[in-house]
């Protein structure tokens, strides 16, 4: 199978936001960041990919079958979370599990148990009574416990503490391990991709601005710390700030021969240095305290 996941111009209008021909695809064995800062487009991709939101245009295929046509059976092999858990607070994870199972065919009653228990996961707590990194893990547990060769997630570890945060990272690595499965997740959690993503797909305000291997995105960027402060290269910058002793900012890597000087620092920028100086592009507030 080429692609487990594949959307094409993928368009949906709101009066105050767009999303604009939406194209990517994740494939099996694949890790995928979804990244963009808040109101880019994340969460309503997602739910156009699940069919929860109607869309203008465009063509989505899950297993290289079109998600309309073939919702429910497609559905059947997906994994999906929104960021907030939320519904039924006052039921707890078996009367969950008791109502879940019955929309998956294949449920498999003694994976989940060994899955909470490798969770350590008390299926006798009400929904309202569990973490944040709990209720991503019993979300991963139903997924995988009807064997869900794709998980899509919606800010699986916004709000985790950073030891909860590396579980959920490692459970991510171990699923896609053997090559069959895929996760799509979206994050603005770009340490958390550092650490596990194979890939990245980079919204800004409803388009596509980069879909590909993740480290060739960071391999195309500079970051500079000019001590300098030289004037005449603000240019050659992505985006810059200037600080009380430097000015440092996001090059392309194409552009390093012009920063190859005395008292410049060049290096290797990680995700969060490149979100922020791509966002700063478009010019950002001034504040005077």
């Amino acid at each position: 199978m080429d692609s487990i996941l594949r959307i094409e111009g993928l368009n949906k209008k709101y009066p105050s936001f767009s999303l604009k021909d939406v194209s990517f695809e994740v494939r099996p064995g694949q890790i995928m960041g979804f990244i963009g800062r808040n109101g880019a487009g994340k969460t309503t991709t997602l739910k156009a990919i699940m069919n929860l939101i109607h869309y203008e245009s465009g063509k989505i295929e899950a297993f290289e079958k079109d998600m309309t046509e073939f919702e429910l059976e497609n559905k059947q092999r997906i994994g999906f979370a929104l960021s907030e858990l939320n519904y039924y607070p006052n039921k707890t994870i078996r009367q969950l599990m008791d109502v879940t199972k019955r929309f998956y065919k294949n449920f498999d009653q003694q994976k989940f148990d060994e899955v909470c228990k490798l969770f350590n996961l008390d299926i006798d707590k009400k929904l309202e009574e569990l973490s944040s990194g709990m209720k991503v893990k019993y979300s991963v547990a139903i997924a995988l416990s009807h064997n869900a060769e794709l998980l899509i997630l919606d800010e699986p570890t916004s709000g985790l503490d950073p030891v909860s945060r590396d579980e959920i990272l490692d459970i991510f690595r171990e699923i896609v391990r053997r090559g069959d499965r895929a996760i799509l997740f979206s994050t603005h959690i770009t340490s958390d991709l550092d650490k596990c993503a194979t890939d990245i797909t980079y919204i800004h305000n409803g388009e596509i601005i980069y879909t590909g291997k993740k480290q060739a995105f960071i391999d195309s960027y500079l970051f500079i710390k000019d001590k300098t402060k030289n004037h005449s290269l603000e240019s050659s910058y992505v985006a810059f700030k200037e600080l009380d002793d430097r000015i440092e900012g996001l090059i392309e890597a194409r552009n390093r021969y012009k920063f190859e000087l005395e008292n410049i620092e060049i290096k290797e920028p990680d995700l969060e240095e490149i979100m922020i100086y791509m966002e700063r592009r478009e010019g950002h507030e001034s504040f005077t305290l």
